[in-house]
């Protein structure tokens, strides 16, 4: 059963109107990351850098059913076929390059230099992942099946007569980077649970991630805490590291010349803190233990802020993923089975989940960084004195 020709002009109309919001989604993405020193921390870099990818993406989709009305073997059908292969594919793969991220932080405790490294190496292999497949496919046809690239009713991707590649190539890497995906998170929830008790208590290491607007490679503080230390070493770029090994407060050694700056979560003693440092050392016992408490407590409520900070936008932008590939997958698989299947609801489904993407990632990407920064601020107005 063929679609009618006012089905087709409304499929149209509901890709490139989605389309449209996936634009306002990425730039939203990208003016924020640079606008806002609240939005630069590793995984923050990671989305930017795939709403570059989302950018060709929404390309594909905003050309829409141009594509198979300009033929099979035309230059507009061939180019959106090969945009098709590569960047959906790779959205999927940069949100596992965030769960990779979030593992390492938990079970590896990496700081923002070492994920700012894996940077190059996760565009390196994402980029050579999808683009080869997608380029070679430009040059496959044949007599009786003709181009690789052909219409399936929305847009120019794998034709139907290929299949079997679409699957082996498009939607079996889409479903198995979802499923090492939810591998991860698993992994990482459990870790947490069995160690609730590190998120409660300072005593133990916690790593606490923000951001920050300029910090220099050779910048660092060292606050002596009795026996123990609070260091803080800035990173080179927009991203600073804070690695908490204690929590009570004395004195203040700085190192000459240095300075940092840190608008978020773990904000640094500052020296006219030393006053209320003193008069705490001398205070009652019962006052200082008072102090002390609502110190433990503080910390423990940046350090889990800290970390929800670094969970709650991937999960977030995992579940977006789900939501978006449950469609296309259904569509497929209903077409694998029944060659002749067409169902018209399913199509906008398809058409309509397929070219939100950039729009939804923007949402998440603006909805849960506010939360993060409101959040932040709060605990900065709770900070115990002198502390």
């Amino acid at each position: 059963m063929a679609l009618s020709a006012d089905q087709l002009r409304i499929l149209q109309i509901v890709e490139r109107s989605a389309s449209a919001l996936s634009t306002l989604g990425i730039v939203t993405i990208i003016v924020t990351f640079f606008v806002s020193r609240y939005f630069r921390n590793p995984i923050d870099r990671l989305i930017l850098i795939n709403a570059f990818y989302n950018a060709f993406d929404i390309t594909a989709t905003m050309i829409s059913l141009s594509g198979p009305r300009a033929g099979n073997g035309s230059a507009l059908c061939q180019f959106q076929g090969f945009l098709m292969q590569m960047f959906p594919l790779a959205d999927v793969l940069w949100t596992l390059a965030m769960a990779i991220d979030v593992f390492l932080i938990v079970f590896y405790q990496y700081d923002a230099r070492s994920l700012h490294r894996l940077e190059k190496k996760y565009i390196a292999v994402i980029t050579g992942f999808t683009f080869i497949p997608a380029f070679a496919f430009l040059f496959v046809h044949s007599a009786d099946k003709g181009h690789m690239y052909g219409s399936v009713t929305l847009w120019c991707a794998i034709a139907p007569d290929w299949v079997l590649f679409r699957i082996i190539f498009y939607y079996a890497p889409i479903w198995l980077s979802i499923f090492v995906v939810m591998v991860l998170y698993c992994l990482v929830g459990w870790k947490i649970v069995k160690g609730k008790r590190a998120l409660q208590s300072v005593e133990s290491d916690i790593i606490a991630m923000e951001t920050s607007t300029r910090a220099s490679e050779k910048d660092f503080d060292v606050h002596r805490v009795g026996s123990h230390e609070l260091t803080q070493i800035g990173a080179p770029g927009p991203v600073t590291v804070t690695t908490i090994t204690s929590s009570f407060s004395s004195n203040i050694r700085r190192s000459s010349g240095a300075e940092s700056s840190t608008p978020s979560v773990a904000p640094l003693m500052q020296p006219a803190d030393t006053e209320a440092n003193f008069q705490n050392a001398h205070a009652p016992a019962h006052t200082r233990r008072k102090h002390q408490s609502e110190s433990r407590k503080w910390q423990a409520s940046r350090s889990a802020l800290s970390l929800r900070q670094y969970l709650l936008m991937p999960v977030m932008f995992f579940v977006v993923l789900l939501t978006i590939w449950v469609a296309p997958s259904t569509n497929r698989v209903a077409s694998f089975v029944s060659p002749g299947y067409v169902s018209f609801p399913l199509y906008i489904a398809v058409g309509a989940t397929g070219s939100l993407r950039g729009f939804w990632n923007g949402v998440v990407f603006l909805a849960v960084g506010m939360r993060s920064r409101q959040s932040a601020k709060k605990l900065e107005r709770d900070r115990p004195k002198g502390y």
